[in-house]
């Protein structure tokens, strides 16, 4: 077990990458399903997808104008027929040229388009600009190419996804099975009724974001043995077990010395404030993952958002808005990676806690203490990482909670 000293904290980087790696494991665990295109949007691929046909099947016109082969010279006669996006285009002789819509599929011998304001028609024979070949033409293939790889087994798909596995003829994906979470709240304060649960629905709405299931268990007073026999008893019926509470090294913190005899703890406490007391064990008797997730409420979505969420998502990138911070923050305990939630104005992004702010908690060195707990500080735009102080005016790279929470 960890004691006080900060020698056994691993960074949040490594975190949220052993995380990660563990989600490779588990996927493959998990049963899969057939959905269609309308219900992909945060499910896994369960094997890889490639392309089946070339796309666009045919070179397209992207101008109204003339089909030609641009490497013969002008003048071309110009066919009779004009070619629309539904018809057979048929083919052209050397020194020909046809008609053609935008979105219509270029005739045999083709392979450029001249803009019908740059054409010049007389006595049936065409001039006009020269071009190369490729002018206004959307070649066949060079959106997809017949075989290519376009999903990897074990990639997250978007809503924007459907719109290419449409284009390729593909009408369903097989994908995972969702992970099952079970969330139970530990505390006798909370089991009580003396304080609420802030941290299980915020919780199960972030697993379920994240294109999973999650049903709220109930909680449990800080007795170790019901602890530990209720950790058990969802392990059972859960693929993925989530607690909030007593991850600390208090008298009453029993959860992570349940996790240690129920199974194996891979890490307890990362270098993230707020958020530091996480802990992720395997309980492979009972063939689950645990997350114990800390109880203060703003703590518990950081350290679920940036270290927990890879195993959900197979993500751990964090892309950022470029700001110019508003105040200057210090902060206390060196070795950490401090999450200062931040609101956006214009550009500026002003620390949600700083005494200037309308959350007033510290006034120049970020308090992640009391902030965790504060829930006024979820009314932030996003989030800046940092290991050191930053002085007014500095630019910052913003986490918007959007980018952790989908």
């Amino acid at each position: 077990m960890s004691d006080h000293t900060h020698d056994d904290l691993i960074d949040c980087d490594e975190a949220a990458e052993r995380v990660g790696a563990l989600r490779e494991t588990w996927l493959s665990r998990l049963g899969t399903e057939t959905v269609p295109l309308d219900r992909i949007a945060g499910r896994t691929v369960a094997e890889p997808i490639d392309a089946p046909v070339d796309v666009p099947a045919h070179s397209h016109a992207t101008m109204d104008g003339f089909a030609f082969d641009a490497t013969d010279p002008y003048p071309f006669d110009v066919v009779d027929t004009e070619v629309f996006p539904e018809d057979d285009p048929g083919a052209i002789d050397a020194g020909e040229a046809a008609r053609i819509a935008t979105g219509a599929p270029l005739p045999e011998g083709a392979n450029a388009v001249l803009k019908r304001e740059e054409a010049r028609v007389t006595d049936g024979r065409l001039d006009g600009t020269d071009l190369d070949p490729g002018t206004y033409v959307y070649e066949r293939g060079s959106n997809v190419a017949e075989g290519e790889r376009l999903f990897a087994a074990g990639e997250r798909l978007g809503p924007k996804d459907a719109m290419l596995l449409a284009d390729l003829g593909v009408e369903s994906v097989v994908v995972r099975d969702r992970f099952s979470v079970g969330l139970l709240a530990t505390g006798t304060e909370i089991h009580e009724g003396s304080q609420r649960d802030l941290d299980s629905a915020m919780l199960a709405g972030l697993v379920r974001s994240w294109g999973h299931e999650a049903t709220y268990e109930g909680t449990v007073p800080d007795d170790y043995d019901r602890v530990e026999s209720r950790i058990a008893a969802l392990a059972r019926d859960h693929d993925v077990v989530m607690t909030t509470g007593g991850t600390s090294v208090g008298d009453k913190d029993f959860v992570v010395r349940a996790l240690d005899s129920l199974g194996e703890i891979h890490f307890h406490r990362v270098r993230l404030r707020p958020g530091k007391p996480i802990a992720v064990a395997e309980l492979p008797e009972y063939d689950a993952v645990a997350f114990a997730i800390p109880g203060k409420p703003v703590g518990a979505h950081a350290v679920t958002s940036l270290v927990a969420r890879p195993f959900f998502t197979g993500d751990t990138s964090l892309p950022t808005v470029t700001a110019r911070l508003a105040r200057a923050v210090d902060i206390g305990v060196p070795g950490f990676t401090y999450a200062v939630p931040v609101t956006l104005d214009d550009g500026a992004a002003m620390p949600l806690g700083h005494a200037d702010s309308p959350l007033s908690v510290y006034e120049d060195t970020f308090d992640p203490s009391v902030l965790s707990s504060s829930t006024r500080a979820t009314r932030a735009d996003g989030f800046v990482l940092t290991e050191s102080a930053v002085d007014r005016d500095d630019a910052v790279e913003v986490v918007p909670y959007p980018v952790v929470e989908r």
